[in-house]
């Protein structure tokens, strides 16, 4: 879209739908990580729910789901198969035991140092600075932000 005054023809063209650019982006992303995640045997789900978890271990189920943008029936399949794999444990509240806790094993804080390198795969494969990726991550979080208040 390459002026102010745009046909409705030109508002419905695919390629000027900035939902299907973060869409496609979204599928590309998660095509460039499913290599690199599995030599650390995690789905991209997976590896967003540990990277919560380094930043903030010991979050509540529901914590997890607000950070991650995930229901609790998508997020419970994700937590079984990482517990199952050792990487976290499930912990009820001893006060309320409705609240589940989950924290890093030992083997989930291991994971972390190998888990390093993922990110490099991003830069390289974007060919952008490190300036340029946190700016278009800050643009990015915004208009995202934006989104969940209009919705």
């Amino acid at each position: 879209m390459r002026s102010t005054t745009v046909s409705a023809d030109e508002m419905l063209k695919l390629d000027n739908q900035l939902c299907f650019a973060v869409y496609s982006a979204s599928l590309a992303m998660t095509r460039l990580y499913k290599p690199v995640l599995e030599k650390l045997q995690l789905t991209y789900p997976q590896y967003l729910v540990m990277l919560a978890l380094w930043e903030q271990d010991g979050l509540m189920v529901s914590e997890l789901g607000e950070r991650l943008s995930l229901d609790s029936g998508t997020l419970t399949p994700l937590l079984k198969r990482l517990e199952a794999n050792g990487y976290v444990a499930r912990v009820r509240d001893v006060a309320d035991e409705r609240r589940v806790h989950i924290t890093l094993t030992a083997a989930g804080r291991k994971l972390k140092a190998r888990a390093a390198s993922v990110p490099g795969c991003l830069m390289a494969a974007t060919e952008c600075s490190v300036p340029e990726l946190i700016a278009l991550t800050q643009q990015i979080q915004t208009l995202r932000d934006r989104i969940k208040k209009a919705a």
